[in-house]
């Protein structure tokens, strides 16, 4: 159990529901900044707006991010991966800076009127980073590489990231933690009875046979948790060739920042950029061979790999199910890996372990070789 309060379920319940109005008096009251403009941003189960405030030095652009009441419940964890953006940030990486608040914190816990009830809410305001996200734009074999890179690189990097209370990242019963993908068990109701349930429930008895078990023998680290093709911006830079070249401006969304292992943070890469590629399969040995080009994996870790990039299919398609009983509303953003999640997962299961992996591997290979394009 972590010392900051369990992980047990979705946060998705406690989403904020501020209006732009009230956003605006946020900003002024706890930050000191009068807001030119304000206009929501897509979320899961926290709340943002886009930010625009004149400073001394001109117009400048924030994201004013409200924490889910859930989440406001363990201010210690928000700290911490707060001081983890800044520490990446300073190290070089395109991460967003914090805006302290009025206190000198950087969070401030505010109550906020829902209409039929008063909740807590942690809000902090972070610099807006330029780009646009992945998932826009047409995504070749040198992003992908240049995606797993990252990744390994940002893993690495928080190796040498310390605070007192970073214990809190041990969230042993958090939902999102790819180790916890038997977790979806209690939430597979949402999904109705057919084959994408039954895929799922296969998914999960491999897991369990196949990944729980030796889960000793992989390295851990600090993952970023959900680098997903919505997380990654992106802004263009000069071709190597004829075809659109793009590069890294921004990392988002920490809140998913939790101890895990190096092999977790691979996985969730090969995952995410599978949802938009034309060659779903082929994507992984691209974004391993640029993990690995930093962090190679042992024969353990690459022999769970495939499920475990199945495990984080499962873990967004079931709790999208879910997240859309609880919020209708957000069903739109809340599904955006479903429109073709469920198909890639069953492409997967459907040629197996091993001719996914020899793909994946074979593609990696190709890079050690000097055969990569």
């Amino acid at each position: 159990m972590t010392s900051c309060g369990a992980d047990r379920g979705p946060r998705a319940s406690a989403k904020p529901a501020l209006s732009a109005a009230q956003a605006r008096a946020l900003l002024e009251a706890e930050f000191g900044l009068p807001a030119s403009q304000v206009r929501p941003l897509p979320s899961y189960d926290d709340q943002n707006f886009h930010v625009r405030a004149p400073l001394a030095g001109g117009p400048a652009e924030f994201v004013l991010k409200i924490s889910n009441a859930e989440a406001s419940r363990t201010p210690e964890l928000i700290d911490v991966q707060s001081r983890a953006v800044a520490f990446l940030h300073q190290a070089g990486f395109p991460t967003a800076s914090v805006r302290p608040a009025r206190g000198g914190g950087v969070a401030a816990l505010v109550s906020v009127d829902c209409g039929s009830r008063t909740q807590s809410h942690l809000v902090r305001l972070l610099t807006f980073l330029p780009g646009r996200p992945v998932a826009e734009v047409p995504v070749g074999p040198r992003l992908l590489y240049e995606i797993g890179r990252l990744a390994a690189t940002l893993d690495k990097t928080l190796e040498e990231f310390h605070h007192p209370q970073l214990s809190c990242l041990r969230r042993e019963d958090f939902i999102w933690n790819l180790r916890n993908v038997p977790l979806l068990e209690p939430y597979l109701d949402a999904l109705g009875p057919g084959p994408n349930r039954e895929m799922v429930e296969r998914v999960i008895r491999l897991f369990k046979n196949e990944v729980t078990a030796k889960l000793s023998h992989f390295r851990e680290c600090i993952n970023h948790g959900d680098l997903n093709d919505h997380n990654i911006l992106v802004e263009p830079c000069e071709p190597a060739s004829g075809d659109p070249a793009f590069r890294v401006s921004g990392i988002l969304d920490f809140e998913d920042m939790s101890y895990g292992c190096y092999v977790f943070e691979v996985a969730i890469a090969i995952m995410y950029m599978m949802i938009e590629s034309r060659d779903p399969v082929g994507v992984g040995g691209h974004v391993l061979a640029g993990f690995e080009s930093v962090v190679p994996l042992t024969p353990a870790e690459r022999g769970a790999l495939f499920l475990l990039v199945c495990g984080r299919f499962c873990q967004s398609l079931v709790m999208a199910a879910h997240s859309c009983r609880l919020h209708p509303e957000n069903a739109e953003y809340l599904m955006i890996t479903a429109k073709t999640g469920w198909r890639h997962l069953q492409r997967m299961l459907a040629l197996g372990r091993a001719a996914v992996e020899e793909t994946w591997f074979r593609t990696a290979r190709s890079y050690g070789s000097g055969d990569s394009v």
